[in-house]
């Protein structure tokens, strides 16, 4: 099979488009005909040899992409033979392999793909859905609402955005560059603002005092501003920081005011025995009944290191995939 491999931590460039041995299914696991591999903010930090929430560096040389969509074409000893055939995606954890045109995967982190998705917006449900799963569990949003989304165009940022319009919220969405705001705009936000044009904090003094949620995953000045823009009352849900670097820095937050929510305090508000595949199963849910949306970005198979290049560059629209 062709796969992306990685021999050397570094820049993009590093990863390399080859042929390597399929992959075999161990015990318990089955082997996906790859249809497409998310690829996360997360993936540019780990190639680079940083741990993040990872509890090491991964081993060289590695294949990377750890959410996958694709068919079932042979199952591993005990495998059930029901899943023969089958359209599923999964989260592999900090288990990689994805980026390939063959992948192996534990039968316990499989779903079957709803019918109405395809590949690459079932692998936009696995890992970025899930999380919007778990950031809106913290917002209570309804009529009467306003809520204010930096990165609006982003992958978690088009769920964002999408629940709150069905939740009857006022919806306000910030976007770099003129086509992201358009975006933006036809994604549902009633507001839609370029937070590139030096002057996009005064058009929202409109709004100062109004706005009851902030859905932050920017920080940095973005963060500041929209904080600004709070009612009294008004909360600043936390769940990253990328103006600051998903290789360092740190959130802003304003005590009384911010709350972070990712890692142990959202899986604890999702509960039972597997919070995280009960966020994977809501994220699908809501991508089944069509309520939920994910917009895909799509790079073939041999373009990764072009598809991290434009992650980096925050040059991308919703979720990015690669595809065989």
């Amino acid at each position: 099979m062709h796969a992306i491999r990685l021999h050397t931590f570094g820049p993009a460039e590093n990863l390399t488009y080859e042929r390597v041995e399929d992959p075999q299914a161990g015990p318990g696991q089955v082997r996906v005909a790859v249809g497409a591999a998310g690829v996360h903010l997360l993936d540019t930090a780990l190639r680079e040899g940083a741990t993040g929430p990872a509890p090491g560096p991964i081993p060289l040389p590695t294949i990377p992409g750890r959410e996958v969509a694709g068919t079932v074409v042979s199952l591993g000893e005990g495998a059930d033979a029901r899943w023969l055939g089958r359209r599923v995606v999964a989260h592999l954890g900090f288990a990689p392999g994805g980026y390939a045109e063959l992948a192996v995967m534990d039968v316990e982190r499989l779903h079957e793909t709803p019918p109405n998705l395809d590949h690459a917006q079932a692998v936009a449900m696995i890992g970025t859905g899930r999380t919007a799963m778990g950031i809106v569990q913290f917002a209570d949003l309804g009529p009467g609402s306003v809520v204010l989304v930096p990165a609006a165009a982003g992958g978690i940022g088009t769920l964002l955005v999408q629940h709150a319009r069905h939740a009857g919220a006022t919806v306000i969405g910030l976007a770099g560059g003129a086509e992201k705001v358009a975006r933006v705009r036809d994604n549902g936000a009633h507001l839609a603002v370029d937070y590139t044009d030096p002057e996009w904090a005064a058009r929202l003094d409109g709004h100062r005092g109004a706005v009851t949620v902030v859905l932050d995953g920017v920080g940095g000045t973005v963060a500041r501003t929209a904080v600004d823009l709070l009612a009294p009352g008004g909360r600043h849900i936390v769940f990253g920081w990328s103006a600051e670097g998903i290789r360092g820095g740190a959130p802003y937050l304003v005590e009384g005011v911010s709350e972070q929510v990712l890692g142990p305090v959202m899986l604890r508000k999702a509960g039972g025995p597997d919070p995280l595949r009960t966020l994977e199963q809501r994220a699908l849910a809501e991508a089944a009944t069509g309520r939920l949306v994910p917009v895909v970005q799509r790079f073939p198979l041999a373009a990764a290191a072009a598809a991290h290049r434009a992650l980096e560059a925050r040059a991308t629209v919703g979720k990015v995939v690669l595809e065989p």
